[in-house]
């Protein structure tokens, strides 16, 4: 088997790690491989970069209408609420 050193470790890090093998009756060096163990265990979140789907999607949605037409038609298209009226505030 394989060693592992690793040096100049925060003391506030290390407390922590001591603690939390205390707490799961282990040594430092398991709570070590067990917090590697299953972070590594993880599947990987992005298998490429996510800023490349999203510049993908940019200018994805086509449209002949101009930008004010379409500000028009969502302002035509809004429904008046009382929600925010005087009578239904939070505290009145």
């Amino acid at each position: 088997m394989a060693n592992l050193q690793v040096r100049d470790i925060d003391d506030k890090l290390y407390e922590t790690l001591r603690s939390r093998a205390t707490q799961e009756k282990r040594s430092i060096s398991q709570e070590v491989i067990h917090i590697l163990e299953k972070y590594l265990s993880l599947p990987t979140t992005f298998d490429r970069n996510p800023t490349d789907d999203l510049l993908k999607l940019s200018g994805s949605w086509d449209d002949d209408r101009t930008a004010e037409e379409i500000i028009g038609d969502i302002r035509q298209n809004r429904r008046n609420s009382r929600r925010f009226s005087r009578s239904h505030e939070l505290f009145d």
